[in-house]
């Protein structure tokens, strides 16, 4: 039996995604989750709470930081730059700008460390692990930027590394997977250098488009993966909030319906997989 991490991202994006991630966590279908600390209502107390207390009697869920450099978020520390209305960059902007090299090495650790001390003041404790919002976090100078940070204040908790399992043969045909390979070696190496844990692959992402059958697409993302490896999903509900903040919307009721259905657990239990049990506390195992 191989133990894996299903990890929700994008917790605190919105109150109405926020009660779908706690739903499957009591459910047992989830065991991780990365909070957004950038987005509104993961400012909100309440929210916080709501998720940590299902860890009160046993450990049910690891939650880590999700790093976000895009907009249509705001960074929390002053005198970021560059900005669009306040704004971070979009996608597209925010990496060119870091392929170009062209972030202050400075500005970057000062954003990622305000985005930490958020967490910590809205969890009262470390994150088990961090990753980042469109997988910001493994881009030139922003890993570097990240990994600084961890050996310094969070050498506890492992960091999300966005490479597959499989053969090359296998992931040669999806673009996005070699890019995220390529990003993910020079982040792994640099990462062991610092004696900082990384999971040992990454599973989940795929083309976000409306007729994506999700329920289909899932049982690839076991195939070939390890012991410690990371499925990323984004299971949640609709509501105001989340359109005004986010393109991905209806597919996320999609993942929710699947976690929560029958087929889930019979699919974890064919290609022999379970849920990783949580660590109380700061650092939930996760290796390279």
């Amino acid at each position: 039996m191989r133990s894996i991490w299903l990890c929700a991202d994008d917790y605190g994006i919105s109150p109405a995604v926020n009660v779908g991630i706690r739903d499957l966590v009591v459910r047992g279908r989830l065991n991780a989750t990365s909070a957004l600390v950038v987005a509104p209502s993961c400012h909100h107390r309440a929210e916080a709470l709501a998720l940590d207390v299902l860890n009160r009697h046993e450990p049910r869920v690891a939650i880590g930081l999700h790093v976000a450099l895009t907009a249509p978020f705001r960074p929390l520390s002053a005198g970021f730059r560059p900005l669009r209305d306040g704004r971070f960059m979009s996608l597209e902007g925010t990496g060119a700008y870091a392929f170009l090299r062209r972030f202050s090495h400075d500005a970057l650790m000062t954003e990622i460390a305000s985005q930490l001390d958020a967490f910590l003041q809205t969890f009262g404790r470390a994150p088990d692990f961090v990753d980042g919002h469109h997988h910001v976090h493994i881009f030139p100078q922003v890993r570097d930027a990240l990994l600084r940070v961890a050996k310094e204040r969070l050498p506890q908790a492992w960091l999300r590394q966005c490479g597959r399992a499989g053969s090359f043969a296998a992931r040669a045909a999806d673009g996005k997977a070699i890019f995220l390979d390529a990003l993910s070696g020079t982040f792994r190496r640099r990462a062991a250098g610092l004696a900082l844990r990384t999971n040992p692959a990454f599973a989940g992402a795929y083309k976000f488009d409306d007729d994506a059958d999700f329920a289909a697409l899932f049982p690839r993302f076991l195939e070939g993966l390890p012991d410690g490896g990371v499925v990323m999903c984004h299971p949640g509900f609709v509501d105001a909030e989340l359109r005004n903040l986010d393109p991905l919307t209806t597919l996320r009721e999609r993942e929710y319906a699947y976690f929560a259905g029958a087929a889930f657990p019979a699919v974890l239990a064919h290609h022999g997989v379970g849920l990783a049990r949580p660590s109380c506390g700061n650092g939930s195992t996760a290796s390279s």
